[in-house]
C-alpha cells in the first residue's frame, strides 16, 4: 500500500456460523471484521505493526443477514504523531436483489509500535478535499470528547491498588 492509498476494503460472506440468537450476524463478528479491515489499513499506511487503541461511536444501523456479501471499508481520516484515526463503514449487499445497505459505522484508532511495543512515528496524512478536512475535523472533535470522558472517569472511578497476595 503506498502513501496515496488511504483506504482498504475487505469483503466477507455472512455465513450461518456468524449468526446470533436473533438470526442475524452477531455484532461481535461485525466488530472483528471492522478491526481486521482497520488493521490492514493502518499497517499498510504506517508500514509497520499497529495496535488498536480505541473503537468509538460504533453504530449498528441495520442487521446483516446470512448470505449477504459484507463490505468493510476503512479510511484514514486523521494522523497524529504515533496514531492513525479511521472511519469504518460496513455495508451489506443482497446478492439476489443487488440492494446495498449501510449496516454499521464507527471510528477506530491505531497506534504504530516498534519492535519493543513502544509507540512509533506514524507517517503523516494531509487532508486535500473539503470532505477530507471535514473528516479530519470530526476526528479531532471526537478526540477532544474522549479526553473529556477520560478526565471524568478519573474523577469518578476509584483506583484500586493491587492486592498484596
Amino acid at each position: 500500500m503506498s502513501a496515496t492509498e488511504r483506504e482498504v476494503t475487505l469483503r466477507f460472506l455472512a455465513e450461518p456460523t456468524d449468526v446470533n440468537f436473533g438470526g442475524k450476524v452477531h455484532g461481535g463478528i461485525v466488530m472483528k471484521w471492522i478491526d481486521q479491515a482497520a488493521y490492514a489499513c493502518a499497517v499498510g499506511w504506517a508500514g509497520k505493526y499497529c495496535v488498536t487503541v480505541y473503537v468509538g461511536g460504533i453504530r449498528f444501523e441495520r442487521p446483516i443477514r446470512i448470505g449477504q456479501m459484507v463490505e468493510v471499508r476503512a479510511r484514514v481520516i486523521l494522523t497524529r504523531t504515533t496514531s492513525l484515526h479511521m472511519s469504518v463503514e460496513v455495508s451489506a449487499l443482497d446478492l439476489l436483489t443487488g440492494e446495498r445497505t449501510l449496516t454499521t459505522r464507527c471510528v477506530i484508532v491505531f497506534v504504530a509500535v516498534d519492535e519493543q511495543g513502544r509507540p512509533s512515528a506514524m507517517p503523516p496524512w494531509t487532508p486535500v478535499t473539503g470532505e477530507d478536512v471535514a473528516w479530519a475535523d470530526y476526528a479531532t472533535r471526537l478526540m477532544q470528547v474522549r479526553e473529556g470522558i477520560e478526565a471524568e472517569l478519573r474523577t469518578q472511578v476509584p483506583v484500586v491498588p493491587p492486592s498484596a497476595d
